[in-house]
């Protein structure tokens, strides 16, 4: 009967752990509220927006960290702009309007839990984080599992390459602006 009992308690245990293993995996996936210590900040701890950008070695801005936007630009990504005063090229405008009729609202990625791609992608909700190197930039969405490759080792865009939900994506500093192609 010991036997009995202690196997159990060992099979409670054994569930116990593989439950709580499973519980906990998410949580390693979370990126940590740990401020980077190379944003400057103020006296209260909160990001200085004042400050000059932080650089590299090489001079160039630094842009590697967890970025998130404000929300609401999943939508309209024109939505602080008056209707008049979004550039649209005359093809662009007749499509945005045929959309706006909902006509064609089975189409959009988000109604078929498909990612929205570039540049939609940057004004979901959870954030993301770019990696910066000298010879590419990756920006690794939290939303789907998502990240972008912007290569810039001087390669040109070209028609080769393994299509991804992000595209792909060449680029060039000019100055202190990251210039992006992408198809």
């Amino acid at each position: 009967m010991s036997t009995l009992l202690s196997l159990k308690n060992l099979l409670r245990v054994a569930s116990s752990m593989a439950l709580l293993a499973l519980i906990c995996t998410p949580v390693h996936g979370q990126w940590t509220k740990v401020p980077a210590s190379a944003i400057p900040r103020g006296p209260d701890g909160k990001p200085n927006l004042a400050a000059p950008a932080p650089r590299l070695s090489d001079g160039r801005p630094d842009l590697s960290g967890i970025w998130a936007s404000n929300g609401g630009y999943n939508q309209n990504l024109a939505k602080d702009l008056k209707p008049a005063d979004v550039p649209y090229q005359p093809w662009a405008k007749a499509l945005a309007d045929e959309r706006a009729t909902g006509v064609h609202e089975r189409e959009d990625p988000d109604a078929n839990c498909l990612p929205q791609g570039v540049p939609r992608i940057n004004g979901v909700p959870p954030p993301w984080k770019i990696v910066q190197t000298p010879g590419f930039v990756v920006i690794v969405y939290e939303a789907f599992n998502l990240w972008r490759q912007i290569f810039l080792d001087g390669r040109e865009l070209g028609e080769d390459f393994t299509p991804t939900w992000m595209g792909y994506s060449t680029g060039k500093w000019e100055g202190d602006t990251l210039v992006t192609w992408s198809i």
